[in-house]
């Protein structure tokens, strides 16, 4: 298998036979498809145009595995996020439903409607009559793939994991979560690619976590929260200070960019901290914080808040995360 734009090429047909673990362990992860089985031909995000009794509208779903054929999703006025939705957050419509054969079937929450996906289509339906068809699509970070500048120092490419302590090289050539870069860094510009693993069975926290933390001491979220409301402890919240403006998120097996321009914090002779850390960040192209200020260190940070530098740190969690692509220009 491949890597291909965003995501793994898919081989599979909607007959294919799902790969499922023992008892839904919600431990179980999955990095390719081939592992996920039918259920990832299903999660996804979908887009077009539907009939309403005030017009033609752009829809964005969402569509989340749960394990097993079970599927939640929700509806987004105006288009996706990121493209279209205005962030209405109460315009939202959700649904959960099961996959039968090669259909799934998903019902409003609220009884408005319900969508029939098949051969990567949804197909709305609201009063017994259809609205509209939605199709299957995967986007793609515009910096996804972005070149190291002039003065960047590349951290990953592929070649080596020599610029990382207790880094590790996975079988297609990615780094592993839970590395540390040897070098230490004050203010920076940082462009970092991730994928997260796929784990229906998990919830909250235990979905694909990790974290990508600033000297070592401010942690920008890494986690499946494709579909979720978009919090402070959620995929590109500024963990427990900010959550980011709009959830980003794309589904698990997609390859995510974090692109951070981070201005470190300043400190007096006596070391008193006189300024706090501010960060501006972009998840998958789409500014989710600007100058955010940074008050202080995440709970779990290796590092205190001081006037030294500090390192990037790819957080181990106990879930598998894939890195590639990552440099950093310092200030």
């Amino acid at each position: 298998m491949k890597w291909s734009g965003s995501t793994w090429v898919l081989l599979m047909s909607a007959a294919a036979v799902s790969v499922c673990p023992a008892a839904d362990d919600p431990r179980w992860a999955a990095l390719s498809p081939e592992e996920a089985g039918i259920d990832f031909t299903i999660q996804g995000e979908y887009t077009g145009e539907v009939s309403t009794d005030g017009g033609p509208m752009t829809l964005g779903l969402q569509v989340i595995a749960r394990g097993n054929g079970r599927f939640d999703a929700v509806a987004y006025p105006g288009g996706l996020p990121g493209d279209g939705w205005d962030g209405d957050r109460s315009a939202r419509v959700f649904a959960n439903g099961q996959l039968s054969g090669d259909v799934c079937v998903l019902e409003a929450v609220d009884g408005r409607g319900r969508a029939e996906i098949r051969d990567g289509q949804a197909t709305i339906l609201a009063n017994g009559s259809e609205r509209g068809v939605l199709k299957r699509i995967v986007r793609r970070s515009p910096t996804l793939g972005a070149a190291p500048p002039d003065g960047a120092i590349v951290l990953f490419d592929g070649s080596s994991v020599d610029e990382f302590e207790e880094g590790v090289l996975s079988p297609h050539g990615f780094l592993q979560q839970g590395a540390t870069t040897r070098r230490r860094f004050g203010s920076y510009r940082l462009h970092l690619e991730f994928l997260l693993s796929w784990m229906p069975y998990a919830t909250s926290q235990g979905r694909s976590n990790s974290g990508c933390y600033h000297q070592g001491r401010y942690e920008i979220q890494i986690l499946d929260s494709f579909g979720l409301d978009g919090r402070d402890n959620e995929c590109g919240a500024i963990y427990r200070i900010a959550p980011p403006a709009v959830n980003m998120c794309f589904p698990p097996l997609s390859w995510q960019t974090y692109d951070v321009e981070f201005h470190a914090a300043t400190y007096d002779e006596s070391g008193k901290k006189t300024e706090d850390a501010w960060i501006t960040a972009y998840h998958n192209g789409v500014k989710i914080h600007e100058r955010q200020r940074l008050d202080h260190a995440t709970t779990a940070s290796p590092w205190k808040e001081g006037p030294e530098d500090g390192p990037i740190y790819l957080q181990d969690h106990g879930n598998p995360v894939r890195f590639r692509n990552i440099w950093i220009v310092p200030e």
